[in-house]
């Protein structure tokens, strides 16, 4: 009987390399439905992040040049002076959609922003550099994650005069991609504060975010999606979530950030660093829960298994290590089942028709192995208590370990006093 038990212990361990093919399996799924977010985003628009408006002043710099070999040389090279506003108000609406690729879904959405941004007066500011700034060449610019979802013409309104954008950024300091618009000024300009406002058309899909450039920057987000999840930097000051959408207000001052208010050179990891905002989810992801419910597979083979090695030690039958396989095979199925229902009727209901299904072949299956009809209800009745407690532990997060720990626990403490009064020395005979 010895050595039964390791021959079945020896069979769950081999079980385990389909359990990791089947977590393989779950990890190319999650691959392909990436692969149908991309697809949607590429022609749609992907996540956004706006940058700015801010103002990029260039001036001349020597820098000196390794040119190898222990030689170097001063070269003048242009450089810019970045200019931040002191106060900027982003006001965003977005229109969620979904669209699908395949058999997946991809959320997008129609954003309509609309940016107030006041700038101090700029002389003074940068002494190292000052006498060196050309304003004449100064340039407005906005930085954007994704311009192909740019809807329509965009414009700075300064004193009642529109300024047109047009792609591209003088440099890459502050954003990777964007929009910008020759701003020169002359010297009352540059002694006087400047507002302006810009409104925007711009397509999206998953999240947006913001970076805050002002001195104090506010935003806010309006939308029909009922699951937002709030990530970035900065979770939102108030926030309200229910059946017709959402909405959320920030508000972050420039002590909050790591970076000034007007600086030369590269901040770009910085200020992406720094940007929050909204993500547009779809609240079932059932990859997630397939992935979970996998970790549980080792538990529910052992649990099926000990019923087996009961019956055979307490009805002195043999049970064939063929037999534990197919049965052991039978389990695995479950999560192939439950990964390829789940694409198609959400996971609860792929969790309840994989598992009736997968209970009822090892039932019909044990019913002729044991040749006893109460020992195949004990078995049912195991499954069903294994598979709703798998069920629960999946979809309660927060407790999921806890509870796992104790039904563990109660499990253990169950075997064991099932097992105390079995005689193991003559249990084979």
């Amino acid at each position: 009987m010895t050595f039964r038990a390791v021959v079945v212990a020896v069979l769950v361990l081999l079980l385990l390399i389909p359990l990791a093919m089947v977590q393989e399996l779950i990890g190319e799924r999650e691959s392909r439905k990436q692969e149908a977010v991309d697809g949607v985003s590429a022609s749609w628009g992907g996540s956004q992040t706006l940058t700015g408006p801010y103002i990029s002043v260039p001036y001349r710099a020597a820098v000196r040049v390794d040119l190898g070999e222990g030689r170097s040389e001063l070269r003048d090279v242009t450089q810019y002076a970045h200019f931040l506003p002191e106060m900027l108000d982003v006001s965003s609406s977005l229109d969620p959609e979904k669209r699908h690729r395949g058999i997946y879904d991809v959320v997008v959405y129609k954003g309509k922003f609309k940016l107030d941004a006041e700038f101090a007066a700029m002389a003074g500011r940068l002494p190292e550099v000052a006498s060196a700034l050309r304003w004449n060449e100064a340039v407005l610019c906005m930085g954007i994650s994704d311009l192909r979802s740019i809807k329509q013409q965009v414009a700075a309104t300064v004193g009642g005069k529109n300024f047109a954008f047009e792609p591209g950024l003088p440099s890459t300091d502050m954003a990777a991609s964007g929009i910008s618009v020759a701003f020169p000024m002359d010297s009352a300009a540059v002694h006087a504060p400047i507002k302006l406002a810009i409104a925007l058309d711009l397509n999206g899909s998953g999240s947006i975010r913001v970076v805050p450039t002002g001195r104090t920057t506010t935003a806010t987000v309006h939308s029909s999606w009922p699951d937002p999840s709030f990530q970035g930097a900065f979770l939102p000051d108030s926030s309200k979530v229910d059946a017709s959408g959402f909405s959320a207000r920030w508000t972050v001052l420039h002590l909050n950030r790591p970076y000034p208010q007007e600086f030369t050179g590269s901040r770009g990891d910085e200020l992406q660093a720094s940007s929050f905002g909204a993500d547009l989810i779809l609240p079932v992801d059932e990859y997630m829960k397939s992935t979970r419910a996998t970790k549980y597979g080792a538990m529910l083979i052992v649990m099926v298994f000990l019923v087996f090695f009961f019956v055979e030690v307490l009805q002195k039958l043999r049970i064939h290590p063929i037999q534990y396989l197919l049965v052991g095979f039978a389990l695995c199925v479950f999560y192939t089942l439950l990964i390829a229902l789940s694409e198609h009727i959400g996971f609860s209901k792929a969790y309840v028709a994989s598992a009736l299904a997968v209970i009822g072949l090892v039932v019909f299956y044990a019913r002729s192995v044991f040749r006893e009809v109460r020992a195949t209800q004990l078995l049912a009745l195991v499954m069903l208590l294994v598979f709703g407690f798998m069920f629960t532990v999946i979809n309660q997060e927060d407790y999921a370990l806890l509870i796992g720990s104790i039904g563990l626990f109660i499990v253990l403490a169950i075997v064991m006093a099932l097992s105390r009064k079995i005689d193991w020395e003559h249990a084979g005979e």
